[in-house]
């Protein structure tokens, strides 16, 4: 079930995931695999600029008992040449760190829709080659922008299409 599908959509009942469906980047879809629990669901982030254009990333959330007192939790599904993502889906995203020395961490105040943004952003605008999850990537870009464009396109044909 895609957000926002017409009437067997989850949101009823849910503030927080129709607050989601009415502020979705156009980049980003949401998808409930099972429209009984939505503290699980996916997002396909795909960008429409940028050195990701032309891929399809999925990430998959899970929204812990603990929420909105703990982030959820992220993982990318998607193998990605990126230096705020691991080949193993690990995510380097400040609001979805607990503890943040900046402050620009989970708050309670955060929601699924601040995630969602911020995941669409890490391939734009939060795209950081300078604090790197994935420290290879990020010196890859830095030695040879080129090269590191090239194989972000190999991934995208191999993985993300």
């Amino acid at each position: 079930m895609v957000l926002g599908a017409g009437p067997a959509s989850p949101v009823s009942g849910c503030p927080e995931v129709a607050e989601l469906e009415a502020n979705l980047p156009c980049t980003c879809k949401v998808h409930f695999p099972d429209p009984n629990k939505l503290h699980c669901f996916q997002l396909t982030v795909t960008p429409d600029e940028g050195y990701y254009q032309g891929g399809k990333f999925q990430f998959e959330t899970e929204v812990p008992d603990a929420y909105n007192m703990v982030p959820p939790k992220v993982k990318c599904l998607t193998r990605i040449w990126h230096p705020n993502i691991t080949e193993t889906g690990d995510i380097c995203l400040s609001l979805l760190r607990e503890h943040s020395i900046d402050g620009t961490g989970w708050a309670p105040t955060r929601t699924l829709k601040d995630v969602v943004w911020g995941l669409n952003s890490l391939f734009t605008d939060l795209l950081n080659f300078d604090d790197p999850l994935n420290i290879e990537a990020a010196e890859h870009h830095l030695r040879d922008k080129e090269d590191f464009r090239n194989k972000v396109e190999d991934y995208i044909k191999r993985y993300a299409r």
